[in-house]
């Protein structure tokens, strides 16, 4: 998965940075990326993140609000649904919350609540949920990080696809894969270093070393002319 890769792209890019004297401040990237791990070591790099969340995630069940002082949620009915244990589920690292059978016995709300073969409701949600929070929070208030993101790195992998023979890669192992991905983005980086390269500055004394050498007075003085009012 994609989110498995990030905090090593984002190691090999800090250290080449630094060789130019740069340092990230802040990570944009697609939702492929996202998960509590990625959010929690990214903040530990002092790098704030613009990911947005993958679609399985949801800050809590409706109706019950957490309290996170003392680390635990409050239902619908008032009562403490408790923080219990973390256990490792799929991969992810995950806090459970239930509570007590006597608040569940005699609840109005219970029909709706748990399911038959439920005596107590339980909540599993994943342990990184106030990184979820503070990086939805961001993106939140940065809407226009996201369509910066999609104008200027999306189009880059279209590039590669159509144009530059990246749609395929035709080799047999990673290292001749590596060679063909080095490859186009040479190509596309030489593209667009050929689009901005500066144009020759045009002076005065260029101009004036250009028209020396021709002989007919009358060509160099309106030329002259028209450099003077191009100038004002």
């Amino acid at each position: 998965k994609d989110n498995q890769y990030l905090q090593d792209l984002v190691a090999n890019t800090k250290k080449n940075l630094r060789k130019s004297g740069l340092e990230i401040e802040k990570l944009l990237a697609d939702a492929g990326y996202s998960s509590g791990e990625n959010y929690a070591w990214l903040e530990e790099q002092n790098i704030k993140s613009y990911i947005p969340p993958h679609g399985t995630y949801k800050g809590g069940p409706d109706g019950f609000e957490f309290i996170e002082v003392d680390n635990y949620w409050r239902c619908p009915n008032h009562k403490k649904v408790l923080f219990k244990k973390q256990v490792v589920e799929r991969g992810t690292l995950k806090n459970h919350y239930r509570t007590s059978v006597e608040d569940c016995r005699n609840c109005p709300l219970k029909e709706n609540c748990l399911s038959k073969s439920q005596y107590s409701k339980k909540i599993s949600i994943t342990a990184f949920r106030s990184e979820y929070e503070r990086n939805n929070e961001r993106l939140a208030k940065n809407k226009y990080r996201v369509a910066k993101r999609m104008s200027t790195v999306e189009p880059v992998f279209g590039t590669l696809i159509n144009f530059l023979g990246m749609r395929k890669v035709n080799t047999i192992g990673l290292q001749q894969a590596n060679k063909c991905m080095l490859m186009a983005a040479t190509a596309f980086n030489l593209k667009k270093l050929l689009k901005y390269a500066r144009k020759p500055r045009i002076t005065m004394s260029n101009i004036m070393e250009i028209l020396e050498k021709s002989t007919k007075n009358g060509l160099k003085d309106l030329f002259l002319y028209f450099f003077h009012k191009l100038t004002l």
